[in-house]
């Protein structure tokens, strides 16, 4: 019997539900190490190809930062079969969308196409992975779109330097300290030899899972698969970072001045590598604090007291160790002393009386909602069947993840709580204004 404290009705549709939209599939390996994931669905005629590598900002050297998100965009640039600038248009005409994205641990690509058009996809990633077009005329273009990115979504956005601060004063030594977009001095001092080098490292079959899902033949499409993949040429094998972060034994605090109108107050605290059981209790911690117009944070500060005119709270589910990030941006009027004050209070409330049966049965009903979401699109199980793989290690885990969400109790929450969120082992911001920075 589960533990869990919450209605039985809310523990049966649980139980309901996690039994009932189990994710079928197959895998297997291609002599070169390329792992392999079928998922057979014919309920709407399209599939999705889709790669995820397992290199992110964490696989760069400290003089290199941003290469694994640069290659996000530089790998759409073509290749030896492929004309510059003609990547995309193959699936656009196709009728299809496509796209990637990059973190600290991974990058990921693909494609949703209409099925009869799964060769093209296949054909497409294949190009990618063995002979991408990497030369000078693609660098440059693409650092201009990258640094055009930075200036848009960090330095020319409100609030939008809080990871960057966050992240290098919460890590010491780990390539976690930086953030995924990089450094454009790092992007500019690279020659083209050590944009191929990268390339040449992290992009083969034995660092890389191919996730095909949709309305397939599983027979045909593993032959597919066999024809487009199984020549390229396995590479080195690649030794994720050993480093090991020292703990945060103290606070760490900062004032950061920025070009915004109301202050704001940010903190950060070291949570555990993501798919560890006390991960998802803290994962959950910050679904009661931040998720939904009822959530602590939101009632407390904004709709209660009136001191914050935005609050969230967010876990950071990094490989080898993360943060929960919890911030509020202060109302006219309101210091940012007051404001941390009240944000630690919604957290000792919970340190010191843990969490009632109402929310935890609130919870669950967000955790179930999310995850039927997340199961009725073919690139969400395309990408949860490679997460599980390539990230948590075991592929099983599609079907099982959200059990452990599901199997945590008020107690577990309120231990979480009293062991993660420690204020003498964590970051503090305090966002102000530039006009108020002395000379």
């Amino acid at each position: 019997m589960r533990t869990i404290a919450i209605a039985l009705p809310a523990m049966l549709t649980a139980n309901a539900f996690a039994q009932s939209a189990a994710i079928a599939y197959t895998e297997f390996d291609l002599d070169n190490g390329l792992h392999v994931i079928l998922h057979e669905d014919h309920s709407t005629p399209i599939v999705a190809v889709s790669v995820m590598y397992h290199v992110g900002s964490k696989n760069e050297e400290k003089d290199r930062r941003g290469f694994a998100h640069f290659f996000e965009h530089l790998l759409f640039e073509g290749s030896e079969n492929i004309a510059r600038g003609e990547f995309s248009k193959y699936v656009e005409k196709a009728g299809g969308v496509l796209n990637a994205n990059t973190s600290s641990d991974r990058t990921y690509y693909y494609e949703v196409l209409p099925s009869d058009q799964l060769e093209l996809g296949l054909w497409l990633e294949s190009e990618r992975m063995l002979h991408a077009r990497v030369d000078q005329k693609g660098i440059d273009t693409q650092r201009e779109v990258v640094n055009e990115e930075r200036k848009q979504r960090y330095e020319n956005q409100p609030y939008g330097t809080i990871l960057p601060e966050v992240l290098s004063r919460a890590y010491s030594v780990h390539p976690y300290q930086w953030p995924t977009i990089g450094f454009m001095e790092d992007l500019n001092a690279a020659s083209e030899a050590d944009y191929k080098a990268f390339y040449k490292k992290f992009y083969i079959p034995n660092n890389a899972v191919l996730v095909v899902a949709g309305d397939i033949t599983p027979v045909k499409a593993r032959e597919l698969v066999a024809k487009y993949f199984s020549e390229i040429p396995k590479g080195a094998p690649v030794v994720q970072p050993t480093i090991v972060e020292p703990p945060l034994e103290k606070e760490v605090r900062d004032v950061v001045y920025d070009r915004i109108q109301l202050p704001a107050v940010v903190m950060a605290y070291r949570i555990p590598p993501a798919g560890s059981t006390d991960f998802y209790a803290v994962d959950l911690l910050n679904n009661l604090l931040s998720h939904g117009n009822s959530s602590r944070l939101n009632k407390a500060l904004k709709d209660d007291r009136h001191m914050a005119v935005y609050t969230g709270a967010f876990s950071l589910p990094f490989e080898q160790g993360g943060l929960a990030i919890m911030y509020a941006i202060a109302n006219a009027g309101v210091e940012v002393e007051a404001l941390e004050q009240g944000m630690e209070s919604q957290i000792t409330l919970i340190q010191e009386r843990g969490v009632s049966e109402a929310d935890m049965t609130k919870l669950v009903a967000q955790l179930e909602t999310e995850a039927v979401q997340d199961k009725s699109r073919i690139a969400g199980i395309a990408n949860n069947l490679a997460t599980a793989y390539l990230l948590l290690g075991d592929t099983k885990l599609v079907n099982t993840e959200l059990e452990r969400y599901l199997q945590l109790t008020s107690a577990d929450l309120q231990r979480a709580a009293k062991t993660y969120f420690n204020p003498k082992a964590r970051v503090v911001l305090h966002y102000l204004p530039a006009g108020q920075q002395q000379p």
